[in-house]
């Protein structure tokens, strides 16, 4: 058979007739639905704009979508630092989006800002305390001394935040710190921002002595400047007693430099 009686033969059989019938018929089909029945399904019931609620009270958000034919869901609550509690933080599908009328709109709300646990600083160093406290996202404030018979010098003895209180993030604690059984009157020089060995000279000056060394990695200052201090500047402080330093130290430089091999 040549190749042409073949071809002649192949679309004249009745099967081939039939399936070419059959593709063409899906394929009208595929465009009626995509072209003209989805489109008309689609804007039956009319189309409208998703307004933006975020910002929004949760309930003013609800009734603004459901007065515009809308079917507000609440999603989850969430905690957020930018919007207070029952605020509207996301929702889905987002505003300006044109979707069909009587459209599902999920919301997060607001839980809001996360609060954190002031942990226990009694009997413990102010050095100590710091660290805590940043483990919490929480600072250390003024420190004021007291006459304690039962805590050794520089053991923190009270602090101004309930014990286990819920407070937010980067909240100030203020401390009571242990002077021992006796406070002569000598006021602490402020070296804060001075190089480690000027601060040496200025408190040896005041018949006070350098304590503990805590180096920081910060590159907003030079290297060995005074980033802290404790007991504070103009605390009291008996003659002869210690000032702990948080000194600057640089941050360590990546080496990008290749091996040559």
């Amino acid at each position: 058979m040549t190749e042409n009686n073949f071809i002649h033969h192949f679309f004249s059989s009745p099967l081939t007739k039939f399936l070419l019938s059959t593709i063409a018929v899906l394929f009208l089909m595929f465009l009626f639905f995509d072209y003209i029945f989805m489109p008309w399904y689609v804007n039956r019931g009319g189309t409208v704009e998703v307004p933006n609620v975020v910002g929004m009270r949760e309930a003013d958000a609800m009734q603004l979508l459901d007065s515009l034919k809308f079917a507000p869901r609440i999603g989850e609550t969430r905690p957020d630092k930018q919007y207070p509690e029952g605020f509207i933080v996301l929702q889905n599908p987002v505003a300006d989006q044109v979707v069909k009328t009587g459209r599902r709109i999920y919301l997060t709300v607001s839980g809001g800002e996360q609060l954190v646990h002031v942990p226990v600083l009694r009997g413990h160093s102010v050095r100590d305390a710091k660290f805590m406290l940043e483990r919490f996202g929480l600072k250390l404030g003024s420190t004021s001394l007291q006459i304690s018979q039962e805590f050794p010098e520089g053991t923190i003895i009270a602090q101004d935040s309930l014990i286990s209180e819920k407070v937010r993030r980067g909240t100030i604690i203020d401390v009571t710190v242990s002077a021992g059984p006796s406070l002569d009157s000598l006021t602490v020089p402020n070296v804060i921002g001075k190089s480690l060995s000027d601060a040496q000279r200025i408190l040896s000056g005041k018949n006070l002595k350098v304590g503990n060394i805590t180096y920081q990695m910060n590159s907003g200052y030079l290297p060995n400047t005074v980033l802290d201090q404790f007991p504070k500047p103009d605390a009291v402080l008996s003659a002869g007693k210690a000032v702990d330093l948080f000194i600057a130290q640089a941050p360590e430089k990546k080496n990008n430099q290749r091996v040559n091999q």
